[in-house]
């Protein structure tokens, strides 16, 4: 009785639980949460010492690099899977608790949440059981590359092959899908936040300068790109002079992020060739013909697609919105689940 009366009062949620944001889409509304994957948590002193959480998403990644020793600024999510399990299932309570208005139940919503399609079993296991944690009443599992082809709006159910390239903040994930079901995936764990950390020792190594992860993901969204470009952008960018030890100001210029940048993009581009060349020949010609569709928050990199077609020679798309792509493609799941069972993970 009751089972029936929570399932009637709570919504169901698709989450797509992403190294650097999480997003959830409500059944019946859309996306309605998207926060980053940041939790700060507080230690309390005195007799009773215990851990509070202080903030999560927007108000926690705020404080990376300038919390005090009191409060620590976890990433609970680490390519794309779960590196602090208690930490990870918090953070999704708090979450689906911001999502969930009714204050007279507590919510036990079905809930469908993406995994990387190189996840291990224990590491699906993992997702699934901190989703249940989070208070869910059934947990679903699909492959992002999946989600991220039906959000991007590809024919995932005709028979044709469709190729889609989610670069998210932990990983890539290249998937070749035709009929409703996966052909091929590959998953290679670089993505944002190498990115990232490929800026930072750049600027380390050649400036002999530290900068913080905020830092460096600003200026890779400001001027990293992954192509040359006829202009030059600069930018200037505080850190602190190891050599010194005193912060100090310095200009950098685009071209040598897209120096630093090379390394992992071309681990992208590797992961792209290699899932060409697993394809079957029929459905590589409907991908020649179609090319292929970029997907989550790398594909707002600068010319990425220009660097694609130019290694790959096809056409390269940037889906429209492609940060919110994987959760769309999520709710849509959500909308049709009764319909579409070929298209869930197995554990």
């Amino acid at each position: 009785m009751f089972g029936f009366l929570s399932k009637y009062f709570s919504n169901d949620l698709a989450i797509d639980l992403g190294t650097a944001n999480t997003l959830i889409y409500v059944r019946g509304r859309s996306i309605v949460l998207d926060e980053p994957s940041v939790v700060a948590i507080r230690l309390e002193g005195g007799p009773n010492a215990k851990k509070t959480i202080q903030a999560v998403g927007k108000e926690a990644k705020e404080m990376l690099g300038k919390a005090p020793g009191t409060i620590t600024v976890i990433r609970p999510m680490k390519d794309g899977v779960i590196a602090d399990f208690t930490v990870t299932e918090q953070m999704l309570k708090q979450f689906i608790k911001k999502v969930h208005d009714s204050k007279l139940f507590s919510p036990s919503p079905r809930i469908i949440i993406c995994v990387p399609s190189g996840s291990t079993q224990v590491e699906r296991r993992a997702i699934r059981e901190s989703a249940l944690g989070a208070g869910a009443s059934q947990v679903y599992l699909i492959e992002e590359p999946m989600a991220a082809a039906i959000g991007a709006g590809l024919p995932v159910a005709d028979a044709t092959g469709s190729m889609v390239v989610d670069i998210g903040g932990g990983t890539t994930e290249v998937g070749v899908i035709s009929l409703g079901g996966m052909v091929y995936a590959g998953s290679v764990r670089v993505g944002g936040d190498k990115l990232d950390e490929a800026i930072i020792n750049y600027i380390s190594r050649n400036y002999g300068m530290m900068i913080g992860e905020n830092t460096a993901e600003n200026i890779k969204k400001s001027i990293g790109s992954a192509f040359p470009g006829a202009e030059v952008k600069e930018m200037e960018v505080s850190g602190i002079n190891k050599a010194e030890g005193i912060p100090r100001k310095f200009t950098i210029s685009s071209n040598e992020i897209l120096e630093a940048l090379t390394d992992p993009l071309n681990q992208v581009v590797s992961a792209v060739k290699s899932a060409l060349e697993k394809t079957p020949p029929e459905l590589g010609a409907d991908i020649a013909e179609k090319g292929m569709v970029l997907t989550g928050g790398g594909a707002l990199l600068r010319d990425l697609d220009r660097l694609l077609m130019e290694e790959t020679g096809l056409p390269v798309i940037v889906a429209d919105e492609p940060l919110t792509c994987v959760a769309r493609g999520c709710g849509m799941a959500l909308e049709k689940m009764d319909k579409l069972g070929s298209i869930f993970a197995s554990d």
